[in-house]
């Protein structure tokens, strides 16, 4: 298991996060513009045929968040993120630790290209979250309830990988390919609340309540697009 640590280290990121061949793409900019000229983005196909197709637009725009947010990681003094390599996936839940002040994290991530930025974007707001400070990087979203903020958090994660699968053609991985095509399709709250109905609890209870089939809706629709069971269903056929 290999170990990085930022936030607290002279060690830049942005190389560890990005294949190397992205890292080089992303050095370029548009002649006199000072704005990056990224590739065209690529259309994203599963085995079901589903497909997402990102805009240029969007993905500028997460370059650019992501380039700010990688460089906080880097300089501020304020907490240190260490991130662990291992065999197993893992959901960025499942992988993360934050210790009880607020200003450290431990993150592990499969050992795959790509994967790193997302996670390490995970880590870091929540670390922000703990700090008071997550409104900086996702306004509006720190003084929202734990469902709220974990949403946000998530869909920010979610764009990091998109922007990978599609700007810098990184290969697949099913947990995060998970979540981009959740957000694309309007179920990333169904995805959340069924994967974790322990804990956010009321609003899984608000969500059945105002949306009685919505459930089966995420269900039919992940079945279909992943040909599989969604997590938090798995090991059953049933929908209960």
């Amino acid at each position: 298991m290999t170990a990085h640590q930022y936030g607290r280290s002279p060690v830049i990121p942005f190389a560890a996060a990005l294949p190397v061949v992205a890292v080089l793409a992303l050095g370029a900019t548009a002649c006199g513009t000072g704005v990056r000229d990224l590739p065209t983005p690529r259309r994203l196909v599963v085995h079901s045929g589903e497909r997402i197709v990102a805009t240029a637009e969007r993905m500028a725009e997460v370059d650019a968040w992501g380039r700010e947010q990688m460089d906080s990681i880097r300089v501020d003094p304020s907490f240190m993120i260490v991130s662990m390599e291992q065999d197993a996936p893992a959901y960025p839940w499942e992988a993360l630790w934050v210790n009880g002040s607020g200003d450290s994290a431990t993150i592990a991530y499969q050992s795959r290209p790509g994967l790193y930025g997302p996670y390490l974007i995970y880590a870091h707001l929540h670390l922000m979250n703990a700090q008071g400070r997550l409104d900086r990087w996702l306004p509006g979203a720190g003084g929202g309830t734990p469902f709220d903020i974990e949403r946000a958090i998530l869909s920010r994660v979610a764009d990091a990988w998109l922007y990978q699968r599609s700007i810098h053609d990184v290969r697949p991985n099913g947990i995060l390919d998970e979540l981009i095509y959740a957000k694309e399709n309007g179920f990333l709250d169904a995805l959340i609340l069924t994967a974790r109905p322990n804990e956010f609890v009321e609003a899984r209870r608000a969500w059945l309540a105002e949306d009685p089939g919505g459930r089966d809706a995420y269900v039919a629709w992940y079945r279909k697009t992943f040909e599989r069971n969604p997590p938090g269903l798995r090991g059953s056929r049933a929908v209960s």
